[in-house]
């Protein structure tokens, strides 16, 4: 082949899915000297090498990569990569970010030292693969990639992993938090009220969320509120207003602007695709 080949890419628009959710993924057959970067990603990558040769470059270090071997981008860090002039590699990715995505990678132990990695076996190459060849029409679709790129990232954890920090790091009290945003994200709370429900105060809470979730609590909840409302949108049963207030917007100027900052449009426009998605969806 002369030309890059995609055998199956996907890229998704919106990523709804708060705690982790696929950016993109793919097959790629390179061609000679093809190259990505210097640059940087607002999202975790993780490529595997499935033939050929390319190098990676990292913190002004290179790495030569084969077969069986992989590489890691982790969001605005710096890299570029190149398929070898030669004997071009092919490689399958996936990208993917969400609240419990620095969790899940720190248990992968790929973040410990260098950034690339060598598979003793076809295992996570597999499920990759896999992951890359399945339908992306419908949300069940969506939640059957999020559930594939979990199934990825366990192959990876039983290959390179490290066991669960244990307790005293904070974490309980940030997963305590989560489970009272949960329960009550459509009430009129704030991040005092979820401090008070875990028994820490509100800079020890914003200190653990910024260790753990790589956001303070306050926007946790903005987000988990909105990806609650677009879901809400997406059911076409709820007006733009209904949506805001169910999901604990009161205003919903408020809401309509927030939901433009995370979702990348108006809950309007929002909600009309997913009115003109449903009825495209319908049997004839």
């Amino acid at each position: 082949m002369t030309n890059d080949e995609f055998r199956k890419s996907f890229r998704f628009s919106f990523h709804n899915s708060l705690g982790l959710a696929v950016y993109s993924c793919g097959v790629q057959k390179c061609a000679p000297c093809h190259s990505w970067g210097p640059a940087v990603r607002d999202h975790y990558l993780i490529h595997c090498v499935v033939s050929g040769h390319g190098a990676f470059s990292c913190k002004g270090k290179q790495y030569p990569l084969s077969a069986g071997d992989g590489f890691v981008v982790v969001p605005d860090r710096i890299v570029s990569y190149a398929a070898d002039h030669k004997d071009p590699w092919e490689y399958c990715w996936v990208g993917f970010n969400g609240t419990d995505a620095k969790r899940l990678m720190d248990l992968t132990g790929l973040l410990d030292g260098e950034p690339v990695f060598h598979m003793s076996d076809k295992g996570p190459e597999n499920i990759l693969i896999d992951l890359c060849n399945r339908p992306v029409s419908t949300p069940a679709d969506n939640v059957r990639m999020e559930a594939g790129l979990l199934e990825f990232l366990a192959e990876l954890m039983d290959h390179f992993g490290k066991h669960a920090a244990p307790l005293g790091n904070g974490y309980e009290y940030v997963q305590k938090a989560i489970r009272f945003i949960d329960y009550h994200y459509s009430m009129d709370i704030g991040v005092s009220d979820i401090a008070a429900s875990v028994g820490i105060s509100r800079s020890h809470l914003y200190r653990l969320f910024i260790r753990h979730v790589s956001m303070p609590p306050n926007e946790y909840l903005v987000r988990y509120r909105v990806s609650k409302a677009a879901a809400l949108l997406e059911s076409g049963r709820l007006t733009v207003g209904e949506a805001a207030f169910s999901a604990g917007f009161p205003d919903q100027l408020y809401f309509s602007r927030v939901f433009k900052k995370y979702m990348g449009m108006p809950p309007s426009h929002y909600l009309a695709a997913s009115l003109t998605r449903g009825k495209e969806e319908k049997p004839k």
